[in-house]
Protein backbone atom coordinates (compact mmCIF):
# COMPACT_ATOMS: atom_id res chain seq x y z
CA UNK A 1 0.00 0.00 0.00
CA UNK A 2 1.41 3.88 -0.89
CA UNK A 3 2.18 5.89 1.98
CA UNK A 4 0.06 8.56 1.01
CA UNK A 5 -3.07 7.11 -0.62
CA UNK A 6 -5.20 4.33 -0.17
CA UNK A 7 -6.81 2.08 -3.31
CA UNK A 8 -10.25 3.04 -4.51
CA UNK A 9 -11.95 0.26 -6.56
CA UNK A 10 -14.15 2.11 -8.65
CA UNK A 11 -17.43 1.29 -8.77
CA UNK A 12 -18.28 3.56 -12.40
CA UNK A 13 -16.96 0.67 -15.18
CA UNK A 14 -16.09 3.75 -17.14
CA UNK A 15 -13.73 5.27 -14.57
CA UNK A 16 -11.64 2.09 -13.81
CA UNK A 17 -11.46 1.60 -17.34
CA UNK A 18 -10.26 5.35 -17.94
CA UNK A 19 -6.74 5.31 -16.71
CA UNK A 20 -5.64 2.09 -18.33
CA UNK A 21 -6.42 4.26 -21.74
CA UNK A 22 -5.19 7.71 -20.78
CA UNK A 23 -2.02 6.19 -18.99
CA UNK A 24 0.03 9.38 -18.21
CA UNK A 25 -1.11 12.64 -16.74
CA UNK A 26 -0.60 14.07 -19.78
CA UNK A 27 -2.78 12.47 -21.60
CA UNK A 28 -5.67 13.35 -19.37
CA UNK A 29 -5.50 17.07 -19.36
CA UNK A 30 -8.65 19.00 -18.80
CA UNK A 31 -8.47 22.98 -19.01
CA UNK A 32 -10.63 25.96 -17.60
CA UNK A 33 -10.48 29.26 -16.77
CA UNK A 34 -12.30 30.63 -13.77
CA UNK A 35 -13.15 34.70 -13.06
CA UNK A 36 -14.03 35.04 -9.05
CA UNK A 37 -15.59 38.55 -8.75
CA UNK A 38 -12.71 41.02 -6.92
CA UNK A 39 -15.73 43.00 -4.66
CA UNK A 40 -16.27 40.82 -2.22
CA UNK A 41 -12.84 39.25 -1.02
CA UNK A 42 -11.68 42.77 -0.71
CA UNK A 43 -14.44 44.36 1.01
CA UNK A 44 -14.35 41.67 3.38
CA UNK A 45 -9.96 41.88 3.55
CA UNK A 46 -10.64 45.70 3.77
CA UNK A 47 -13.17 45.38 6.81
CA UNK A 48 -10.88 42.69 8.70
CA UNK A 49 -8.10 44.93 8.44
CA UNK A 50 -9.73 47.80 9.70
CA UNK A 51 -10.92 45.56 12.89
CA UNK A 52 -7.14 44.27 13.22
CA UNK A 53 -7.06 41.08 11.02
CA UNK A 54 -4.87 40.33 7.99
CA UNK A 55 -5.74 37.91 5.61
CA UNK A 56 -4.34 37.42 1.86
CA UNK A 57 -6.49 36.71 -1.54
CA UNK A 58 -4.54 33.60 -1.34
CA UNK A 59 -5.40 32.92 2.04
CA UNK A 60 -9.14 32.90 1.06
CA UNK A 61 -8.86 31.03 -1.62
CA UNK A 62 -6.87 28.22 0.18
CA UNK A 63 -9.45 28.57 2.46
CA UNK A 64 -12.16 27.78 0.10
CA UNK A 65 -10.37 25.20 -1.60
CA UNK A 66 -10.05 23.22 1.56
CA UNK A 67 -13.73 23.55 2.03
CA UNK A 68 -14.54 22.27 -0.92
CA UNK A 69 -12.19 19.28 -0.38
CA UNK A 70 -14.76 18.41 2.17
CA UNK A 71 -17.27 18.14 0.61
CA UNK A 72 -15.83 16.82 -2.82
CA UNK A 73 -13.31 14.68 -1.52
CA UNK A 74 -12.89 12.87 -5.08
CA UNK A 75 -11.15 16.05 -5.65
CA UNK A 76 -7.95 14.62 -3.49
CA UNK A 77 -7.54 11.19 -5.35
CA UNK A 78 -4.86 10.81 -7.74
CA UNK A 79 -3.75 8.07 -10.20
CA UNK A 80 -0.69 6.22 -10.61
CA UNK A 81 0.14 2.97 -12.22
CA UNK A 82 -3.49 2.99 -13.59
CA UNK A 83 -4.60 2.73 -10.18
CA UNK A 84 -6.70 5.32 -8.34
CA UNK A 85 -5.62 6.32 -4.59
CA UNK A 86 -7.89 8.41 -2.10
CA UNK A 87 -5.11 10.76 -0.86
CA UNK A 88 -4.15 10.55 3.15
CA UNK A 89 -3.87 14.03 3.53
CA UNK A 90 -4.44 17.30 1.60
CA UNK A 91 -1.30 19.25 0.87
CA UNK A 92 -1.15 22.31 -1.52
CA UNK A 93 2.46 23.06 -3.44
CA UNK A 94 3.30 26.49 -3.30
CA UNK A 95 6.60 28.38 -4.58
CA UNK A 96 7.55 31.36 -2.22
CA UNK A 97 10.63 33.41 -2.97
CA UNK A 98 13.86 33.60 -1.38
CA UNK A 99 14.15 36.77 0.67
CA UNK A 100 18.00 36.67 -0.59
CA UNK A 101 17.44 36.02 -4.40
CA UNK A 102 14.79 35.79 -7.09
CA UNK A 103 14.75 32.16 -6.68
CA UNK A 104 12.23 30.44 -5.23
CA UNK A 105 11.76 27.06 -3.18
CA UNK A 106 8.61 24.85 -3.88
CA UNK A 107 7.39 22.67 -0.56
CA UNK A 108 3.64 22.10 1.03
CA UNK A 109 1.43 23.54 3.61
CA UNK A 110 -0.58 20.90 5.26
CA UNK A 111 -4.30 21.72 5.33
CA UNK A 112 -7.61 20.31 6.45
CA UNK A 113 -10.97 20.38 5.53
CA UNK A 114 -11.88 21.32 9.02
CA UNK A 115 -10.05 24.02 9.08
CA UNK A 116 -11.53 27.93 9.17
CA UNK A 117 -10.37 30.75 7.47
CA UNK A 118 -7.85 31.83 10.79
CA UNK A 119 -6.33 28.79 10.75
CA UNK A 120 -5.34 28.79 7.02
CA UNK A 121 -4.14 32.24 7.59
CA UNK A 122 -1.78 31.19 10.38
CA UNK A 123 -0.32 27.96 8.52
CA UNK A 124 0.24 30.22 5.34
CA UNK A 125 2.13 32.69 7.30
CA UNK A 126 3.93 30.24 9.44
CA UNK A 127 5.34 28.20 5.84
CA UNK A 128 6.36 31.97 4.55
CA UNK A 129 7.66 32.85 6.80
CA UNK A 130 10.03 29.50 6.98
CA UNK A 131 10.58 29.12 3.16
CA UNK A 132 11.73 32.92 3.00
CA UNK A 133 14.85 32.28 4.75
CA UNK A 134 17.65 32.13 3.27
CA UNK A 135 19.79 28.36 2.59
CA UNK A 136 18.10 24.62 3.23
CA UNK A 137 15.00 24.90 5.57
CA UNK A 138 12.45 22.53 4.18
CA UNK A 139 12.33 19.35 3.41
CA UNK A 140 12.13 19.64 0.02
CA UNK A 141 15.54 22.10 -0.40
CA UNK A 142 17.19 19.37 1.48
CA UNK A 143 16.26 16.76 -0.87
CA UNK A 144 17.36 18.85 -3.93
CA UNK A 145 20.51 19.82 -2.20
CA UNK A 146 21.42 15.98 -1.37
CA UNK A 147 20.89 14.92 -4.65
CA UNK A 148 23.03 17.64 -6.55
CA UNK A 149 25.84 17.09 -3.81
CA UNK A 150 26.60 13.99 -5.23
CA UNK A 151 28.25 13.80 -8.81
CA UNK A 152 25.70 11.54 -10.85
CA UNK A 153 22.89 10.67 -7.75
CA UNK A 154 20.30 13.36 -9.30
CA UNK A 155 20.28 11.51 -12.47
CA UNK A 156 20.05 8.01 -10.66
CA UNK A 157 18.27 8.80 -7.97
CA UNK A 158 15.64 11.11 -9.97
CA UNK A 159 15.04 7.03 -11.97
CA UNK A 160 14.90 5.53 -8.81
CA UNK A 161 12.43 7.48 -7.35
CA UNK A 162 9.95 7.24 -10.06
CA UNK A 163 10.61 3.71 -10.13
CA UNK A 164 9.20 3.56 -6.56
CA UNK A 165 6.69 5.64 -6.75
CA UNK A 166 5.19 3.82 -9.92
CA UNK A 167 5.27 0.32 -7.39
CA UNK A 168 4.16 2.29 -4.21
CA UNK A 169 7.72 1.98 -2.76
CA UNK A 170 8.57 5.73 -2.68
CA UNK A 171 9.10 6.33 1.81
CA UNK A 172 6.46 8.92 3.20
CA UNK A 173 10.05 10.80 3.81
CA UNK A 174 10.37 11.51 0.49
CA UNK A 175 6.95 11.80 -0.48
CA UNK A 176 6.63 14.84 2.21
CA UNK A 177 9.31 16.26 0.70
CA UNK A 178 8.45 15.97 -2.76
CA UNK A 179 6.39 19.02 -4.59
CA UNK A 180 4.95 16.64 -6.87
CA UNK A 181 3.29 14.74 -4.85
CA UNK A 182 -0.01 16.98 -3.95
CA UNK A 183 -3.78 17.40 -3.61
CA UNK A 184 -3.08 20.68 -5.75
CA UNK A 185 -0.60 22.77 -6.57
CA UNK A 186 -1.20 26.45 -6.91
CA UNK A 187 1.25 29.86 -8.21
CA UNK A 188 0.01 33.38 -7.85
CA UNK A 189 1.41 35.06 -10.39
CA UNK A 190 -0.34 38.53 -9.71
CA UNK A 191 1.90 38.49 -7.26
CA UNK A 192 4.70 39.07 -9.68
CA UNK A 193 2.65 41.19 -11.56
CA UNK A 194 2.04 38.50 -14.28
CA UNK A 195 -1.03 37.53 -16.32
CA UNK A 196 -2.75 33.96 -15.05
CA UNK A 197 -1.69 30.95 -17.27
CA UNK A 198 -2.77 26.69 -17.41
CA UNK A 199 -0.39 25.66 -15.85
CA UNK A 200 0.63 21.83 -16.69
CA UNK A 201 0.44 18.88 -13.99
CA UNK A 202 3.03 16.39 -13.82
CA UNK A 203 3.43 13.17 -14.80
CA UNK A 204 5.57 11.99 -11.90
CA UNK A 205 4.02 12.49 -8.46
CA UNK A 206 0.34 12.57 -7.84
CA UNK A 207 -0.93 16.32 -8.50
CA UNK A 208 -4.43 16.05 -9.84
CA UNK A 209 -4.94 19.61 -10.11
CA UNK A 210 -3.20 22.93 -10.60
CA UNK A 211 -4.50 26.56 -10.07
CA UNK A 212 -2.34 29.57 -11.59
CA UNK A 213 -4.07 32.91 -9.98
CA UNK A 214 -3.00 35.92 -12.52
CA UNK A 215 -3.59 39.93 -12.73
CA UNK A 216 -7.32 41.08 -12.00
CA UNK A 217 -8.84 42.02 -14.98
CA UNK A 218 -12.45 43.17 -16.25
CA UNK A 219 -14.94 40.97 -16.95
CA UNK A 220 -18.29 42.10 -19.38
CA UNK A 221 -21.44 40.45 -17.88
CA UNK A 222 -25.06 40.82 -18.48
CA UNK A 223 -26.96 42.60 -15.54
CA UNK A 224 -30.12 44.50 -16.25
CA UNK A 225 -30.36 44.84 -19.95
CA UNK A 226 -26.63 46.10 -19.63
CA UNK A 227 -23.74 45.30 -20.27
CA UNK A 228 -21.43 45.97 -17.12
CA UNK A 229 -17.65 45.47 -16.71
CA UNK A 230 -16.45 43.70 -13.40
CA UNK A 231 -13.15 43.17 -11.61
CA UNK A 232 -11.78 39.70 -11.25
CA UNK A 233 -9.91 37.30 -10.00
CA UNK A 234 -8.67 34.71 -12.91
CA UNK A 235 -7.86 31.58 -12.40
CA UNK A 236 -6.21 29.13 -14.72
CA UNK A 237 -7.01 25.13 -13.87
CA UNK A 238 -5.72 22.33 -14.84
CA UNK A 239 -7.33 19.01 -14.22
CA UNK A 240 -6.65 15.31 -14.49
CA UNK A 241 -9.82 14.14 -15.64
CA UNK A 242 -9.54 10.44 -14.55
CA UNK A 243 -10.07 11.44 -11.05
CA UNK A 244 -13.87 12.35 -11.25
CA UNK A 245 -16.39 13.63 -13.40
CA UNK A 246 -17.13 16.81 -15.31
CA UNK A 247 -20.34 17.07 -13.67
CA UNK A 248 -18.52 16.63 -10.20
CA UNK A 249 -15.72 19.06 -10.87
CA UNK A 250 -18.16 21.83 -11.99
CA UNK A 251 -20.40 21.19 -8.66
CA UNK A 252 -17.33 21.31 -6.72
CA UNK A 253 -15.76 24.47 -8.07
CA UNK A 254 -19.05 26.52 -7.89
CA UNK A 255 -18.99 25.54 -4.62
CA UNK A 256 -15.47 27.09 -4.48
CA UNK A 257 -16.78 30.21 -6.66
CA UNK A 258 -20.03 30.82 -3.72
CA UNK A 259 -17.33 30.54 -0.81
CA UNK A 260 -15.13 33.58 -2.18
CA UNK A 261 -17.95 35.29 -2.53
CA UNK A 262 -18.99 34.97 0.43
CA UNK A 263 -15.99 35.05 2.34
CA UNK A 264 -17.71 35.59 5.77
CA UNK A 265 -18.79 31.62 5.66
CA UNK A 266 -15.27 30.62 6.06
CA UNK A 267 -14.55 32.00 9.14
CA UNK A 268 -16.20 29.37 11.06
CA UNK A 269 -15.60 25.80 11.33
CA UNK A 270 -17.39 23.50 8.27
CA UNK A 271 -20.78 21.62 9.54
CA UNK A 272 -19.34 18.08 10.53
CA UNK A 273 -21.90 16.37 8.62
CA UNK A 274 -20.52 18.16 5.14
CA UNK A 275 -17.13 16.68 5.99
CA UNK A 276 -15.77 14.05 4.28
CA UNK A 277 -13.04 12.06 4.26
CA UNK A 278 -12.24 8.61 2.13
CA UNK A 279 -9.11 7.45 4.28
CA UNK A 280 -7.89 8.92 7.61
CA UNK A 281 -5.61 11.79 7.02
CA UNK A 282 -2.00 10.79 8.05
CA UNK A 283 -2.21 14.09 10.59
CA UNK A 284 -5.35 12.07 12.07
CA UNK A 285 -3.46 8.37 12.06
CA UNK A 286 -0.27 10.85 14.01
CA UNK A 287 -3.01 12.19 16.37
CA UNK A 288 -4.47 8.59 17.47
CA UNK A 289 -1.60 6.97 17.81
CA UNK A 290 0.19 9.67 20.24
CA UNK A 291 -3.41 9.61 22.23
CA UNK A 292 -3.42 5.80 22.40
CA UNK A 293 0.27 5.85 23.34
CA UNK A 294 -0.58 8.36 25.84
CA UNK A 295 -3.41 6.84 27.45
CA UNK A 296 -1.45 3.42 27.68
CA UNK A 297 1.23 5.26 29.70
CA UNK A 298 -1.11 7.08 32.33
CA UNK A 299 -2.57 2.89 33.10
Amino acid sequence: MRPDGKRVKSDDGEYAIVPHIMVERNDALNFIEIDIPLAPMQKFINEKRNSGQVYSHLALVLAAYARIVGEFPLLNRFIVNRKIYARKELAIGMVVLKSDSDNGTMSKIKLDPNDSLMEVNEKINAYVDLNRKAGDNNSTDKLVSTLLGIPGLLYWGVKLFKWLDRHGLLPYAIVDASPFHTSMSITNLASIRTNHIFHHIYNFGTTSVFLAMGNTREVPSRKGGEIVFEKCMPFGCVMDERICSGVYFAKAFRRFRYYLEHPEVLEQKPDPEKVIKEVPYIEDIKKAKAEKKAAKKNK
